[in-house]
């Protein structure tokens, strides 16, 4: 393989998909009467329900029946095609960089969800993996999922630019060797590479790119 970083690790939300927390939990919220708020607002924070979907212990259908929802399904399309906004930039820039690098979704999501999520936006195309919590029992910060990431790919941490909005989980890539680079959605401060958008994420990775061919050729 060649020196230098030859897969883009990807966040969905937060860096795809503009909002970077999802909506669901408020989405829920609006769709129950206010005598069910104690309870949903119990299977969220103490039963960790979000958290279980994400991990695959439950599936969509299974979480949102839980939460009282009568069509699952239909709740999941729903708030997937209708509260949730693809970067516009987001498909330009995947083909730009697509001869340069194999661009790698590594997501939170439930399993189900990212799956309708990529396929609804035609974007399933651009990944050369697609590595989601729901599928893996594992999430981000957790170092192993990078860990799983890297062998799955069969490659070195160098080898890795990952993308993400989470501070938190940008410094856990970069301590196995990762290099990091935040997508900054919600104004947070980072001791790092920042970018505020797909043209200069672009950017960024075309001077990695330059300054790499010069050290080359030295």
């Amino acid at each position: 393989m060649k020196n230098g970083s030859q897969y883009i690790l990807i966040d969905l939300y937060g860096v795809i998909i503009e909002e970077s927390k999802g909506y669901f939990i408020p989405y829920t919220y609006e769709h129950f009467a206010e005598s069910e708020y104690e309870r949903i607002t119990k299977a969220f924070r103490e039963e960790k329900i979000f958290s279980k979907a994400q991990i695959g212990v439950l599936s969509s259908n299974e979480f949102l029946e839980y939460l009282g929802y009568d069509e699952p399904e239909s709740a999941m399309k729903d708030y997937l095609s209708n509260y949730l906004t693809l970067d516009a930039g987001f498909e330009t820039f995947a083909e730009k960089v697509g001869s340069e690098y194999k661009l790698v979704l590594l997501s939170n999501d439930v399993s189900e969800w990212s799956e309708y999520l990529t396929d609804i936006h035609g974007i399933n195309k651009y990944f050369y993996e697609k590595i989601v919590s729901g599928d893996v029992g594992l999430k981000k910060p957790d170092s192993e999922i990078f860990e799983l990431t890297l062998s799955r790919l069969g490659c070195r941490a160098e080898d890795c630019v990952f993308i993400d909005n989470s501070v938190n989980n940008l410094q856990v890539a970069a301590s196995l060797g990762i290099k990091t680079i935040l997508f900054n959605r919600d104004g947070v401060t980072y001791d790092g590479t920042v970018v505020n958008n797909f043209l200069e994420l672009e950017s960024v990775l075309k001077g990695r790119k330059q300054s790499l061919h010069e050290d080359d050729t030295e």
